[in-house]
């Protein structure tokens, strides 16, 4: 369980981006973040594994708490939070096989990483994870070949092979088109409900975040503007979250993009 206590975040140019964020996400529940550009969302996901230091506040990953570890304690750490990426952060020269057990360096070390000497069980898991994202017949392309999509899914695979607790999403889709929007939105929330494990997804489509997603979290200026079903999220609370939109004409345009996407 993930359990943020009065969470916040302050630049040092005084810009508030985060304010008295408490926030519980059970194991297995799939959250999305939702909310305006600079409301705090990228920020948030940050603050969990400590990519960018809270201001104040507490963040618990079941009996432990993030926001006071040490750098060793934090690295040993952030084994169990998973993250997935927007721009993929893949090393493009590195084949999909290579990228994937990245994704075990915190638990096997530099140099054995470096020389490609991985233990056979991390090879035998990432083959098993590229099968089930549907790319083992892509194990040794380089990453620089592949399409936005099949990037994302390597990504995917980076992170389940740390076998962690929590998956941190960062803005999956925002480079793809609907059609793979949707395919790896799907394949996060299985993954996730085959392992048990809780996500964090800051997603900017709200339609996809409605469709795929079991709760979500509205951000408005650093605060929780909302936090429910998808199926709460009416014209009304749209607009306590973005501004003044007309939420139902947006809502058919995102239908019928889906649709023709089919």
């Amino acid at each position: 369980m993930l359990k943020l206590e009065q969470l916040e975040k302050t630049y040092r140019t005084g810009d508030k981006a985060l304010t008295g964020i408490d926030l519980t996400v059970p194991d297995g529940q799939v959250l999305a973040l939702i909310g305006p550009s600079g409301a705090g969302k990228s920020t948030l996901i940050r603050c969990i594994n400590r990519l960018v230091e809270p201001t104040a506040g507490r963040v618990w990953l079941d009996d432990l708490e993030l926001t006071r570890l040490s750098a060793t304690g934090l690295r040993n750490a952030r084994r169990q939070m998973g993250m997935i990426f927007q721009e993929y952060a893949l090393v493009e020269r590195l084949t999909v096989m290579e990228n994937v057990l990245s994704g075990r360096l915190g638990y096997v070390g530099f140099w054995r990483s470096y020389l490609r000497r991985y233990p056979q069980a991390d090879v035998d898991e990432a083959f098993r994870l590229l099968d089930r994202v549907g790319l083992l017949a892509m194990a040794d392309k380089r990453a620089d070949e592949l399409s936005g999509g099949q990037r994302q899914r390597v990504g995917i695979c980076r992170a389940l092979i740390q076998n962690p607790k929590l998956l941190l999403v960062d803005e999956p889709t925002a480079s793809l088109d609907p059609k793979t929007s949707r395919q790896i939105m799907r394949l996060i929330c299985e993954l996730c409900a085959e392992r048990g494990l809780a996500a964090i997804i800051n997603i900017h489509d709200v339609a996809l975040a409605q469709r795929f997603v079991q709760r979500v979290v509205g951000l408005r200026a650093g605060s929780i503007a909302f936090d429910g079903a998808p199926d709460r999220l009416s014209p009304e609370v749209l607009t306590s979250i973005y501004g003044e939109e007309d939420w139902e004409a947006t809502s058919q345009q995102a239908e019928d993009e889906s649709e023709g996407a089919e």
